[in-house]
């Protein structure tokens, strides 16, 4: 049997939400003036719907010169469909997809029919439909480099990507060594965005995006160029407003350039939906979008590969522990013979750590469940037990005190009541 207790934070309150810190007068180096142009340059943006009422009346009539132009091209091609949505069927989850070509275009209707043909081409000729069902021979790759991994806070699929493991040149050169090594990875990294494709609803008011995280950690800038614009280029042509927010997560100085580099290729509406995270600073990114139960345990959340075997993640509480201050998570009523599981991890930790268990009897001693210790950066979430032998409380404690700088946390926890009668 399962059970909640009471929760007390003591110094500050629980907070559900970030609460951005007052920065300090500084300076502005180049690449966060990149950094701020690209987060806040639309600061208002908001996803499509793809309810045709919501549509103006030029893109209404955009949308059905589009179906009349797919019509005449088509006729009644069974191959004219993507991710088994017949085109010509008129129907919502056809209009979601026209809609994604249209909107790309800025509604232009010649230019949206003929990437959508190019597109359909290009389904047909790369197999992109069986794509998923494919043994490809990429098993050091997957969970490391590209894979999806839960849902942000509305229920968007998230892409995770991390080309860090390519600075090490055997493993580049097994990658990418050559041009057909190049195309095979590329098949891959397709197979992974359709498998979260197929987890949109393609449907108005529905799921009908994705959102990409993007870690740059140690990301190998010149060698990934060739197969950077690869991939860049087959996802803009082929995969239409896709993505609902970009975020891109321990971003390095050198984002400038990586910026200059990109940013031609990308569309305004592209651009506005950047999120810039540098060094540092990646859960509390991160938690903005994504409950902190569905964030991977290296970034600063409480997931592990594993918990996605299990059905959805366990809730999290999520709170801030500011600069100076120390904050005790106490779980009370726990009975004897109970054992109680707890996660809980600290964005970017860099403070000290322990747990105890304080009995109800005045003559019982406090049990040091775990000694104080110094959480480092790049620690990862802690996940215990501990079995009651008698009545009490638990005593979580995260000591900030040595830090000016505001942390964001989580926990969760579960109290089992023994089942000895």
């Amino acid at each position: 049997m399962e059970t909640s207790s009471p929760l007390s934070l003591q110094q500050t309150p629980l907070q559900e939400h970030l609460l951005e810190a007052s920065p300090k007068p500084c300076k502005k180096s180049l690449v966060t003036t990149l950094m701020e142009a690209a987060t806040f340059r639309t600061p208002s943006f908001k996803e499509d719907t793809y309810f045709i009422s919501h549509l103006k009346s030029s893109e209404r009539k955009a949308l059905q010169e589009l179906k009349d132009k797919l019509s005449s091209s088509y006729g009644s091609n069974a191959e004219c469909s993507m991710w088994g949505v017949p085109l010509l069927g008129g129907d919502d989850k056809a209009n979601v997809i026209l809609l994604k070509f249209l909107r790309a275009r800025d509604f232009r209707v010649s230019d949206a029919f003929n990437m959508l043909d190019k597109c359909l081409v290009w389904r047909k000729e790369f197999g992109a439909d069986n794509v998923v069902e494919e043994e490809l021979v990429f098993k050091e790759l997957e969970g490391v480099v590209a894979y999806m991994h839960g849902y942000d806070r509305e229920g968007h699929p998230v892409c995770y990507n991390a080309y860090g493991v390519f600075r090490d040149k055997e493993m580049y050169d097994r990658i990418f060594g050559d041009e057909e090594k190049l195309k095979k990875f590329l098949r891959w990294r397709v197979q992974v965005l359709e498998r979260g494709i197929k987890l949109l609803h393609f449907k108005p008011g529905g799921i009908n995006s994705i959102i990409q995280v993007t870690d740059l950690k140690d990301m190998p800038k010149r060698e990934l160029r060739v197969a950077s614009n690869h991939i860049l280029s087959l996802f803009q042509d082929n995969y239409p407003e896709m993505v609902a927010r970009k975020i891109f997560i321990n971003v390095p100085w050198y984002f400038s350039m990586l910026y200059s580099m990109f940013s031609p290729f990308l569309t305004q509406r592209t651009k506005s939906k950047f999120v810039i995270s540098k060094e540092g600073n990646v859960a509390e990114t991160l938690y903005k979008f994504i409950r902190p139960e569905d964030i991977p345990v290296q970034y600063g959340g409480l997931s592990r590969p594993s918990d996605l075997q299990n059905g959805p993640s366990k809730p999290a509480s999520g709170f801030s522990v500011k600069g100076g201050e120390k904050v005790n998570i106490q779980i009370e009523g726990i009975e004897a013979g109970a054992t109680i599981t707890w996660d809980i991890v600290v964005g970017g930790w860099d403070l000290d750590y322990s747990a105890e268990f304080l009995p109800n009897a005045e003559d019982s001693y406090i049990i040091a469940v775990e000694k104080t210790r110094k959480m480092n950066p790049s620690d990862e979430a802690i996940h215990n037990s501990f079995t009651a032998r008698e009545a009490g409380k638990m005593v979580i404690s995260v000591d900030n005190t040595n830090s000016r700088r505001k942390k964001v946390a989580a926990y969760r926890y579960i109290v089992r009541k023994s089942t000895v009668v």
